[in-house]
């Protein structure tokens, strides 16, 4: 994998979002693969299909690639409509999202992620302001996707502060969470919402007891439930049953670090 961007691929355009989407889309389909299985058989749909931009030729996984110009992730990008990507997200034809920012001044690849389709949710679709009346699609709404409320499980770098990542890193952080492609609703919810609070115990080791913490929190999404903490201590056992962290000794866990996977 290399990470300059080919410029030569844009030199029949002008406009500096055509250059930036011609030369990162180039860059993927000749640089990257599918992190389901591995092969390097990325191939773009044709006609713009609108769910996607690129699909596996070997297992048929589908993505849809945003970029950026910057250094850093960021915590939000920007996307397109908030009621199509609302009922994108919710339907069986939802892809798998690439994320890639480079830097302008040397067209090279900084950061390149992948997050698995089934860790979308309605909550990290940021709603933006109707455009003004005065604009050409008055009274548009866009959105952007939060990306800082995904768990880290679900935060796949293939390329990292312009540092590769090794295929099998992300093949194992891939399916160490592919389970949750079967689960739906509050089932779903929970796990994430689990991993969520993990994340935010900013501690490698941490205790029941600081999860109990989150508590309240829980409660306020889950009103209707009055078994706040045995769900939790559910949750964990599930979490540690799959892998994504340790059990220590008696309430104590510790979690996986997912860059020495």
């Amino acid at each position: 994998m290399k990470l300059d961007l080919d410029i030569n691929k844009a030199k029949n355009y002008t406009s500096n979002s055509q250059i930036a989407r011609v030369l990162t889309e180039n860059w993927v389909k000749v640089h990257s693969y599918c992190p389901n299985c591995r092969e390097n058989n990325l191939e773009e749909f044709e006609n713009n299909k609108p769910v996607a931009d690129f699909y596996c030729k070997s297992c048929s996984e589908q993505f849809e690639l945003k970029s950026k110009n910057a250094i850093k992730i960021g915590g939000k990008i920007v996307d397109g409509a908030y009621s199509t990507m609302i009922k994108r997200i919710n339907s069986d034809e939802n892809p798998n999202f690439f994320f890639l920012t480079y830097d302008k001044k040397k067209w090279r690849v900084a950061n390149f992620l992948i997050i698995p389709k089934f860790y979308f949710t309605s909550e990290i679709i940021i709603k933006r302001k109707p455009l003004s009346d005065t604009a050409k699609r008055a009274g548009w709404i866009g959105c952007n996707i939060d990306i800082s409320k995904v768990p880290k499980s679900g935060r796949i770098f293939l390329v990292k502060n312009s540092q590769i990542i090794s295929k099998e890193k992300v093949y194992s952080q891939w399916k160490g969470t592919e389970f949750l492609r079967n689960k739906k609703g509050e089932s779903k919810g929970w796990i994430l919402d689990i991993m969520k609070c993990i994340d935010a115990i900013k501690k490698d080791t941490f205790t029941l007891n600081e999860m109990y913490l989150f508590e309240e929190q829980l409660k306020l999404k889950y009103p209707k439930n009055n078994f706040i903490k045995d769900k939790i201590r559910q949750q964990l056992q599930f979490l540690r049953d799959k892998g994504l962290i340790e059990f220590k000794n008696r309430g104590v866990y510790k979690k996986i670090d997912y860059e020495n996977i």
